[in-house]
């Protein structure tokens, strides 16, 4: 079979499926495993889909984003080995910014008491008042979808101050586009958490890795990304040229 017909035998499986599998796509096509994953680079490098750890799955609409609870029960393990990983990296007496979202959530158990945070996540801080850690809520528009606090108010608010460390999640990251976020809203207040670090954290699990959404948050340099082993080793050495790469064994 030639190189154009495995392509667009891919993506035709891609449409009707949304997730394909290495061995499938070796089964169907007859070719070795090696093609496949050179294939499966060509179409990724091509934005005509996303490849995952053993395979590949469609492309996320740049404007769709999943709600809070989807976000939840997709790769918990992994947000749970980073998170912790993340949470290491708190001190007694820092000042830190937590971002919404379901990996940072998983942060909350391991932090030390003696911190102020500042979040953007009703939920986050209801959790950590019950811990009794300093905590305040950045002022705004809930965001129904991830049920975080957006818009003029938001912005206002966390102008007012400076953070030792912030820990954001993200939806996109990609070589070439950086870090990126459906909602303009949320990328503007990512955008000056990080403005307003001395150190800069992004978490995210594998899957996200050549993933681009609507709205640019920030490019790679400056930042250190965390994410779990399910990244590809040539992806990891690709990354790490761009930004500081944290890869946490599960």
């Amino acid at each position: 079979m030639l190189t154009p017909e495995r392509h667009q035998l891919i993506l035709s499986l891609l449409k009707e499926k949304e997730v394909v599998r290495i061995q499938e796509l070796v089964d169907t096509t007859g070719a070795s495993e090696s093609t496949i994953r050179r294939d499966l680079s060509e179409l990724e490098e091509q934005r005509l889909l996303k490849r995952i750890h053993g395979g590949a799955t469609a492309l996320q609409n740049k404007i769709e984003e999943p709600t809070i609870l989807e976000k939840a029960v997709k790769n918990e393990q992994q947000k749970i080995a980073i998170a912790k990983y993340a949470a290491s990296l708190v001190k007694e007496r820092d000042s830190i910014f937590l971002d919404a979202g379901t990996t940072t959530n998983q942060m909350l158990p391991y932090l030390p008491g003696n911190i102020i945070v500042v979040t953007s996540s009703p939920d986050i801080g209801l959790q950590l008042i019950k811990r009794n850690i300093k905590t305040i809520l950045l002022g705004g528009e809930l965001k129904a979808a991830t049920l975080s606090v957006v818009g003029r108010e938001a912005i206002k608010s966390i102008g007012q101050y400076r953070f030792d460390k912030c820990f954001l999640g993200i939806n996109g990251i990609d070589k070439h586009h950086g870090l990126t976020t459906p909602d303009p809203d949320e990328a503007y207040v990512k955008q000056l958490a990080l403005q307003f670090s001395d150190e800069r954290y992004v978490l995210c699990d594998s899957e996200k890795f050549s993933g681009v959404t609507f709205a640019k948050v920030a490019d790679l340099r400056g930042i250190t990304v965390i994410t779990d082993d399910g990244l590809y080793e040539e992806d990891q050495q690709e990354y790490s040229k761009l930004t500081n790469l944290k890869v946490v064994k599960l």
